[in-house]
């Protein structure tokens, strides 16, 4: 079997979902041990006559962007700006005095003292008590109702305002015993540009795309001619979630650490590739296996479960697998999805990098992933 051969397994599975119809289009680029191959198929917008998916493609990464900004902040944890022990009240003073829930689903004036001051760390685990409630309780209406509720697309606000918003609110549990999905990585971007005095996408520049050469990454994009339209599935098919002039053809008033970045294929397996080689020019490679490295308890990872899926765990920032519950996972592998379609694995065991972009949000159904996907790389590695 050819090399070519070998990778056509792969394109076959995004190419199909086109075919039927379930993709309007998509990006992607994969490496398998030295040979690399970036794809594109379908169109950008479902309407007749739009414009083919091409390389130069942008693509809206939502959650895919937490693994970047995890490698900013172990960034500059090493030169020493910020530490993961640190107290996040250093620079959120909002976060000083935070209230607990009594249990998870309780009235939101039912509460206590935090036993312990929320750290870096716990941002970036997602044990902060701050975070994407699943259950219908007070606090997941509250959230909803302030607008800091996670979802596909930037809140519309500042992030001083989001934290303002989100720290009003009482932790679900005591900072480091549980485990909530998202909110953490927001609150963490607003850290960040406090720490260092300078605007989240300044430091983005300064310490990733730049020193990677991932020149089509960023918070915005002004050409919106590149930008492909976001969708989500509907009763009647794919509904528009942000067009190509939408929420990211300008300047955000939120550059969100979480779920905020544009980018193309090409540049999202450069970083990845990156992290995968040692982390230069980016990481050290300690920092990179802390980042990869399970960190969540037990207990803990059980309540993440909706989210991480079995063998599934969570490190600092990413997603990493624990367990090889399906045959194309493997202890050690690890990155995300975005919920607008998107996904980056790094599987050290297999030697390979996949990212598949796509503009079809996740719906949560069991069989709306990308496991077709990750099967076809697995299976050609």
């Amino acid at each position: 079997m050819t090399e070519h051969t070998n990778f056509d397994r792969i394109w076959q599975v995004p190419d199909t979902q086109v075919d039927t119809g379930r993709i309007p289009g998509y990006a992607a680029a994969v490496r398998i041990g030295d040979r690399v191959e970036v794809r594109a198929g379908g169109k950008t917008a479902v309407e007749p006559g739009s414009p083919p998916v091409s390389g130069d493609t942008l693509f809206r990464l939502a959650s895919m962007t937490k693994p970047i900004g995890a490698a900013l902040t172990l960034g500059l944890v090493q030169d020493g700006t910020i530490a993961l022990a640190d107290e996040i009240a250093r620079w959120l003073p909002e976060a000083g005095s935070p209230r607990v829930l009594v249990t998870p689903d309780a009235p939101l004036d039912h509460t206590t003292e935090a036993l312990r001051p929320i750290t870096v760390r716990h941002l970036l685990t997602m044990t902060s008590g701050w975070g994407a409630v699943l259950e219908e309780t007070p606090l997941q209406k509250t959230m909803m109702e302030r607008g800091v509720y996670p979802g596909p697309l930037t809140p519309q606000m500042s992030g001083d305002e989001f934290v303002a918003r989100v720290t009003g609110l009482p932790l679900a549990f005591q900072p480091g015993d549980g485990w909530l999905y998202h909110t953490g990585m927001d609150i963490l971007g607003v850290l960040l540009a406090r720490a260092t005095g300078k605007a989240l996408s300044e430091l983005v520049a300064e310490r990733i795309t730049g020193p990677l050469g991932m020149t089509s990454t960023s918070f915005w994009t002004p050409d919106a001619s590149r930008l492909a339209a976001a969708y989500t599935p509907g009763p009647d098919g794919l509904e528009v979630l942000d067009p190509p002039d939408g929420l990211f053809a300008a300047p955000p008033a939120f550059e969100e650490l979480g779920s905020g970045l544009v980018s193309t294929a090409a540049d999202v397996l450069r970083f990845f590739c990156a992290m995968a080689d040692g982390g230069g020019p980016v990481l050290n490679a300690a920092s990179v296996a802390l980042m990869t490295s399970d960190a969540l308890t037990d207990a803990q990872r059980r309540q993440a479960l909706p989210i991480v899926g079995p063998g599934g765990s969570w490190g600092l920032g990413t997603g990493v697998d624990v367990e090889a519950v399906r045959p194309w996972m493997a202890p050690g592998r690890w990155s995300w999805n975005g919920g607008t379609g998107t996904t980056a694995r790094v599987d050290p065991v297999r030697g390979t990098v996949g990212v598949l972009l796509t503009q079809r949000a996740l719906n949560g159904e069991p069989q709306d992933g990308f496991d077709d996907f990750w099967a076809a790389v697995a299976a050609v590695a």
